[in-house]
């Protein structure tokens, strides 16, 4: 560790290090990874105490040589039939199991939305201090114009965490239901999923 790191204890990575590993480094990009651990130390009964030096976890995430990549489309022929939250089939991204997670009419977050989430099938495997930075992006087929809804989005999942982040107003209903714009026909919808791990902690 250089001087500088010794000196200041602030410094999560020398800089010297960081530039020689190609771990760290691809195509001269690199992903960093924060997490924020909150500590309640107030009470009632008691004085508040507060530590003099903060509570801190770090976590380190390597981006990949090679992003591991996956695509999933997922069809589904009666979505106007569709009322309640319904899963998706599984499918594999970098050894994990994955699902998208639709509210065909919103959850409680949306407003006259579309919900869409990923959700990591095998969470509770990770080890503790492990994580993965997903990048996703989901789309909504255009079927008569190919001119796709598509949002993009980059996500931490680790057992620490949520297992499920996506979006609550993904598209709003009025958009999906008109018929000009290609999303529904009849009642068919097409859902496209790319998920990209580009990164993950240096504990998992």
């Amino acid at each position: 560790m250089s001087s500088r790191c010794i000196q200041r204890k602030k410094c999560l990575i020398p800089l010297e290090e960081l530039l020689k590993s190609s771990d760290f480094l691809v195509d001269d990009s690199c992903v960093f990874g924060v997490r924020i651990l909150k500590v309640d130390v107030s009470s009632q009964n008691k004085p508040t105490v507060i530590p003099k030096e903060p509570i801190m976890i770090q976590n380190i995430f390597l981006q990949k040589k090679g992003f591991i990549k996956g695509t999933y489309t997922w069809t589904m022929n009666n979505f106007l039939g569709m009322k309640l939250p319904v899963l998706s089939p599984a499918f594999e991204v970098g050894g994990h199991k994955w699902h998208i997670n639709m509210y065909p009419l919103g959850d409680q977050y949306s407003t006259n939305s579309l919900s869409l989430y990923l959700h990591q099938h095998d969470l509770n495997k990770l080890p503790l201090e492990s994580g993965m930075m997903i990048e996703l992006t989901l789309s909504i087929l255009d079927q008569k114009h190919e001119k796709h809804y598509t949002v993009t989005g980059r996500f931490l999942f680790a057992k620490t965490a949520k297992n499920g982040w996506g979006w609550p107003n993904f598209i709003p209903l009025k958009t999906l239901m008109d018929p000009s714009r290609g999303y529904l026909v009849g009642s068919n919808c097409i859902l496209k999923a790319d998920a990209t791990i580009i990164g993950s902690s240096n504990d998992g």
